[in-house]
C-alpha cells in the first residue's frame, strides 16, 4: 500500500471507452481510486454497483470515482452495459499501474500461489496526495466507510 500523505503515482490508461485517462488531468478534484480483481464477478459486480449506486453522493463531494483491474476495455464496456454502471473503469493490462500502486502482489487460493489484485481503495486529493487507503477490503459497507472518510477529509 501506498503511505498516507505522500504523491499518488502518475497514470495514463485506456478507459472502456478507449479515452486515455491520466491523473495529471484529475488535479483538482477528489478522486476515489479502487482496485478490484475481475468483471463480472460476484464481490467486483457487487463493488461497482454500490459505487454506481452512491455516485450523486460522490459527485456531491466533488469526487470522481474511477476502477481499475487487469481486464480489457471491450470488457470493461460489456461489464458496464450489463450492470448499468455509472462508473469510469480502466484498464492496466501490463499491471504496471497497479504494481505502482502497490495492489499487485501474492496472493493464495486453494494452496496455490499467483500474482493478482489486491482488492484496495485510495482517496486522493485534488493536488494528488493520497490521503486514504484501504487494503484487502470486504465489499459489504466498504462504499459508504470510503465516502464518510472522504466527507471527513473535506471538513
Amino acid at each position: 500500500m501506498l503511505e498516507i500523505g505522500s504523491s499518488a503515482p502518475e497514470f495514463c490508461l485506456s478507459n472502456q471507452d478507449d479515452v486515455e485517462i491520466c491523473l495529471r488531468d484529475l488535479r483538482g478534484k477528489w478522486i476515489v481510486l479502487y482496485f478490484y480483481p475481475k468483471d463480472s464477478t460476484p464481490g467486483c459486480t457487487t463493488e461497482a454497483c454500490e459505487f454506481s449506486a452512491a455516485m450523486d453522493d460522490y459527485d456531491d463531494l466533488g469526487a470522481i470515482i474511477l476502477g481499475v483491474s487487469a481486464d480489457s476495455t471491450k470488457s470493461h464496456r460489456n461489464f458496464i452495459e450489463k450492470k448499468d454502471l455509472a462508473i469510469t473503469l480502466l484498464s492496466d493490462p501490463t499491471t504496471q499501474m497497479m504494481q505502482n500502486y502497490g495492489v499487485w502482489a501474492l496472493k493464495k487460493n486453494y494452496g496455490k500461489e499467483y500474482m493478482g489484485i489486491v482488492r484496495s481503495t485510495y482517496i486522493i486529493d485534488p493536488k494528488g496526495i493520497v490521503r486514504a487507503g484501504w487494503s484487502n477490503v470486504k465489499v459489504k459497507d466498504h462504499v459508504a466507510k470510503v465516502k464518510e472518510e472522504l466527507a471527513k477529509l473535506q471538513a
